[in-house]
C-alpha cells in the first residue's frame, strides 16, 4: 500500500503573529512555539505556511520566516492591534483570506491544518471541512483552567470563549497538549476523547539559551557583579503575577535589611491583556512598597539579549497563576539559572522540584520571600540547582518537539484516510 507523506501544513495563528516580539501585546510563549517548531518541521521536509492577521498596512502579503516557512498576512479588521475580546468579529474576514489562499492552488495543497489558540481553532474547523483534511489543535491556554485559577482583580474568561473551545475540542482530529497535566485537563474539563489527545512537550533553543559567564552578562547589562538578582520575564499582566515578586522582594528587605544595598529585581516584558488597563502598575506598586530603588523595568528583549538576562540572574522567578507549560522557566534553566516557580500547570513539568529549581505552592508573598531569600543567600544550593537546571533543560530540544509533531500529523492523516502515512525523516 502506498504511504502518504506529510508535505505541507497550514498553521493558523490568527490573534498574534510569529514575527511579533515575545513579551509585547499578545505575543509570548505561543509565538516562540510556532516559530521554533515551524523551522524544525521545515528541516524535516514539512513545509509550513503560517496564516496570521495583518497588523500594519505596509506588511508584505507573504514573508519568508525561514527556508520552507512562509508567513501569510491576511487583512481582517483594522491595521492595528485589536483587543483579543474583539477578534471574534473578524473571524469571517480572516477565514475568507485563508480559503482564498487555498483556492489559488490545486486541491490537496495542504495536507493538514494546525491551529493555535481557540480563535484559530474556529477558523481551522471550517477550513478542515472545506478542504477535507485533518485539524490538529493546540490550546496553549484554556478558559476553564484560567477561571479556576484567577489572579486577584483579574477578569474571568467569557462564556463565549468556553463554548468556542468546547466546539474546537469536539471537532479536532488531534489535540496537542504540552504536558500530561494539560492532557488530563482536556479530558476531564472538556470531555476530549483520550485517543485524540497527544502529549508533545515544547522545547527550548539550546543554541541560544546556553550557559555562559554571569560576570560578562552582568557587565553587558550594567548589573552589579555582587548583587543578588531576581529576574521576571514575561508579559506584565495579572495572570503572570509579577506583583507577587515585588511583594516578596519588599518582604525580603523588611526581614533582611542588609539586602537593601545589593538586591536587584529585574522585570523584562511589556503590558499585555488585562495589564494594558494599568500599564504603569508595576512602577506604582514599586513606589507603594518602597522598593523603587531595587526594581528595574526593562522592555521586552530579543532572544540573544534575553539569554544574557538569564545568565546574569541569580534566580528566575515564575509566579504565574496558570501556565500551559512555561517556556521562560525552560529557557532560564538552559542557561544554567535555577527557577523559583509556582506549582501550577506545565510548570510542574518544566521545573524539576529540588533538582533544577523550586516549586512554590500558592502565591503568598511571605512564602515566596522565604524561598527566594534562601536561594539568594545559599550559594551552594544555587550551584546544585544550576547543575540540575542545565541537565533538565537539555532534554527539551525543539527537534524532539517537531519530530513528535510529525508523528501526530501522520496519525491524524492516516486516521482520516485510513491509510498508512510515512513519517518524514
Amino acid at each position: 500500500m502506498r504511504r502518504r507523506r506529510v508535505n505541507r501544513v497550514a498553521t493558523i495563528s490568527m490573534h498574534t503573529s510569529p514575527l511579533d516580539q515575545p513579551g509585547t501585546g499578545d505575543a509570548g510563549g505561543m509565538n516562540v512555539y510556532i516559530v521554533e517548531s515551524a523551522k524544525r518541521l521545515a528541516q524535516l521536509g514539512v513545509e509550513v505556511e503560517i496564516f496570521t492577521r495583518a497588523t500594519a498596512r505596509d506588511l508584505p502579503p507573504v514573508a519568508e520566516l525561514a527556508p520552507g516557512v512562509l508567513v501569510r498576512h491576511l487583512t481582517a479588521g483594522p491595521y492595528e492591534e485589536v483587543d483579543r475580546a474583539d477578534l471574534p468579529a473578524q473571524l469571517c474576514a480572516f477565514l475568507s483570506g485563508v480559503l482564498r489562499t487555498e483556492a489559488m492552488y490545486d486541491p490537496g495543497h495542504y495536507d493538514l491544518i494546525h491551529s493555535h489558540y481557540w480563535l484559530s481553532g474556529q477558523v481551522g474547523w471550517l477550513a478542515k471541512e472545506r478542504w477535507g483534511v485533518p485539524l490538529v489543535h493546540t490550546m496553549h491556554t484554556m478558559a476553564k483552567v484560567k477561571n479556576l485559577l484567577l489572579a486577584q482583580d483579574d477578569q474571568p474568561e467569557p462564556r463565549a470563549r468556553v463554548v468556542g473551545e468546547e466546539q474546537v475540542v469536539e471537532i479536532a482530529d488531534r489535540l496537542v497538549a504540552n504536558t500530561v497535566d494539560e492532557a488530563r485537563e482536556l479530558i476531564d474539563l472538556y470531555g476530549a476523547p483520550e485517543q485524540r489527545v497527544a502529549v508533545v512537550n515544547p522545547g527550548v533553543n539550546l543554541a541560544v539559551f546556553r550557559p555562559g559567564s554571569q560576570a560578562v552578562a552582568r557587565h553587558r547589562l550594567g548589573l552589579p557583579q555582587g548583587a543578588p538578582v531576581l529576574l521576571f520575564v514575561g508579559r506584565i499582566q495579572p495572570l503572570k503575577a509579577p506583583d507577587v515578586l515585588l511583594r516578596a522582594a519588599s518582604r525580603m528587605l523588611i526581614d533582611d535589611p542588609s539586602l537593601r544595598e545589593r538586591l536587584v529585581v529585574a522585570c523584562v516584558g511589556g503590558p499585555s491583556g488585562n495589564g494594558l488597563a494599568r500599564p504603569s502598575y508595576l512602577t506604582e506598586l514599586a513606589t507603594e512598597l518602597g522598593i523603587s530603588d531595587v526594581v528595574r523595568l526593562v522592555p521586552p528583549a530579543p532572544q540573544e539579549e534575553l539569554a544574557d538576562w538569564y545568565r546574569a540572574a541569580s534566580v528566575t522567578v515564575v509566579p504565574s497563576y496558570s501556565e500551559s507549560f512555561g517556556l521562560v522557566a525552560l529557557e532560564s534553566q538552559a542557561c544554567g539559572t535555577p527557577v523559583a516557580a509556582a506549582a501550577v500547570g506545565g510548570l510542574r513539568t518544566a521545573v524539576r522540584d529540588g533538582v533544577s529549581g523550586v516549586l512554590v505552592n500558592g502565591h503568598d508573598p511571605a512564602e515566596w520571600a522565604r524561598t527566594l531569600h534562601r536561594l539568594v543567600t545559599t550559594p551552594s544550593l544555587r550551584g546544585e540547582l544550576s547543575e540540575g537546571a542545565r541537565a533538565h533543560a537539555a532534554a527539551f530540544g525543539w527537534q524532539a518537539t517537531s519530530s513528535r509533531l510529525v508523528e501526530v500529523y501522520a496519525g491524524a492523516i492516516a486516521n482520516l484516510h485510513k491509510t498508512p502515512v510515512a513519517v518524514n525523516s
